[in-house]
């Protein structure tokens, strides 16, 4: 496989995850705001900001924090590229580059997507910013069906590959801002704002049930940051995340022969997760070990693209 092939699928992968991602961020916003009191609806979509690195761009907008606004900007606003219509414009952009190696199913997924937004740039509210980010979801999850009917060779290897990459870096933010960042400062930890944040982060990752099949005392922080941190059974975990990294690599290994750094480095933080217990990740301080492991698949994914010779 062409290196420019292998890293279009690559982006592919990483662009719809992403989508797939800030629509869900979006969803469980909107959410959390109607049913909190108004600062916290408010720290809720500047958290939202946050997670996806969108903060200086929207204040540089000079747009005020309302659910209108943030969810504009988040969602259809073409002026940055943290937004969901630009990733599925560069997902598209990717996706036409390798058109012939994509089924049918998968690139009318991605065109779907895309044309979501041809007719719903129209006043968001809450409602129309649920269905928007609904038709997204219904998408991605098409596309990602997709992927998994299709002929497992280096095509779909790729894609899965630059999935799990984006899914890591996706989760570790959601639960760094949520931990340090998103309890308004007059609320206490376990009243009823807060329990209503951690519910949206379930919600965000599609584990509301699975947290309820794993853990038999109700909502905990730390059986949440469990869940999200170290539980590879849930598919958006970052356990699971690092471990398909590993297996992915482990499979471009055997069908192309190129063995390199990117694997190594991918053993290695998969050996070091099998370790991590949570419990001793929050005595120790989760910012600074979800802050290194941002930092780590950085620099995975940079050597996944010199393994892999991208362009």
């Amino acid at each position: 496989m062409l290196s420019r092939t292998a890293s279009s699928l690559y982006w592919l992968g990483r662009y719809v995850e992403r989508a797939d991602f800030i629509a869900r961020l979006v969803e469980a916003t909107v959410r959390l705001d109607v049913l909190s009191p108004r600062p916290a609806g408010e720290a809720a979509w500047q958290s939202a900001l946050v997670v996806t690195e969108t903060a200086e761009a929207f204040k540089a907008s000079g747009a005020s924090l309302t659910r209108e606004a943030v969810a504009r900007f988040l969602t259809s606003d073409t002026s940055h590229p943290g937004s969901i219509v630009r990733c599925l414009d560069m997902a598209r952009m990717n996706a036409k580059a390798v058109r012939t190696a994509l089924t049918r199913e998968a690139w009318s997924a991605i065109n779907g997507a895309w044309l979501v937004f041809d007719k719903r740039m129209s006043r968001l509210d809450s409602d129309r910013t649920l269905a928007l980010v609904d038709a997204v979801k219904a998408e991605t999850r098409g596309f990602e069906g997709a992927i998994h009917r299709m002929l497992r060779n280096q095509t779909t290897l790729f894609l899965r590959l630059g999935q799990a990459t984006e899914r890591v870096d996706d989760t570790a933010r959601l639960l760094d801002v949520k931990y340090h960042i998103l309890l308004p400062e007059d609320q206490s930890v376990g009243g009823t704002v807060d329990r209503d944040q951690w519910t949206t982060i379930l919600q965000t990752v599609s584990a509301v049930t699975a947290y309820r099949w794993l853990y038999n005392d109700g909502l905990v922080p730390a059986n949440v940051i469990d869940l999200l941190l170290s539980r590879a059974e849930l598919p958006r975990s970052i356990a699971a995340a690092i471990e398909e990294t590993v297996d992915v690599l482990t499979a471009l290994a055997k069908r192309t022969g190129t063995h390199g750094e990117a694997g190594r480095m991918a053993r290695a933080r998969h050996a070091r997760m099998t370790k991590t217990r949570t419990g001793d990740v929050i005595v120790s301080g989760l910012h600074q070990h979800l802050q290194a492991l941002i930092a780590e698949n950085d620099e995975l994914h940079s050597a996944i693209a010199r393994q892999f010779k991208f362009h």
